[in-house]
């Protein structure tokens, strides 16, 4: 009787761990309850503080290295905005988003994201990518546009989760 009952404990442990194991994000991803998209989850001081301090900190797997080097490239003239950093800042933040870009292969996300794009693309806008576009094609233009949203670069409008990377469409909410 007593090895029935120490391998019933052995099964339910077994079960236990393999149960939590298979549910834990793995290769550096978040996973999202629908299991849509969801970007890497990653940590650079720099670039969360310096591009955080005005918009939402995008991931780099939305661009390939080219558009980032673009991006980083025109700083002083930021989509209207000055947001220059010193030399080294620069160069630091851009080596983190070359790093981890759609084309680096470093994210399954960003291999979505270049199975769209035209290989000598380097849009400056995240919402001017195929996949972006593919993506948000049910969304009306006018939703675009509502003072609660801003535009289509405000993914925290309706992604209530973005700042923790995750897209997945059955957290979406779109204000009125």
């Amino acid at each position: 009787m007593n090895y029935v009952l120490r391998g019933i404990g052995v099964l339910a442990t077994v079960g236990t761990i393999s149960l939590l194991a298979f549910s834990l994000p793995s290769g550096g991803e978040a996973r999202g309850d629908g299991g849509g998209d969801v970007m890497p989850r990653l940590t650079h001081a720099a670039w969360q503080q310096e591009c955080a301090s005005c918009h939402l900190a995008y991931s780099p797997a939305l661009l390939p290295r080219a558009s980032w080097r673009r991006v980083m490239g025109g700083l002083e003239q930021h989509f209207g905005e000055n947001a220059s950093l010193d030399p080294a800042t620069q160069a630091d933040i851009l080596r983190f988003l070359e790093a981890n870009a759609a084309d680096s292969g470093r994210s399954r996300m960003g291999d979505k994201v270049m199975q769209r794009m035209d290989t000598k693309a380097t849009p400056l806008r995240i919402t001017e990518t195929r996949w972006f576009v593919r993506k948000h094609d049910e969304v009306p233009r006018a939703t675009w546009t509502r003072k609660s949203v801003g535009s289509a670069a405000n993914c925290a409008a309706c992604h209530r989760q973005a700042e923790k990377g995750v897209f997945d469409e059955d957290t979406v909410r779109i204000p009125k």
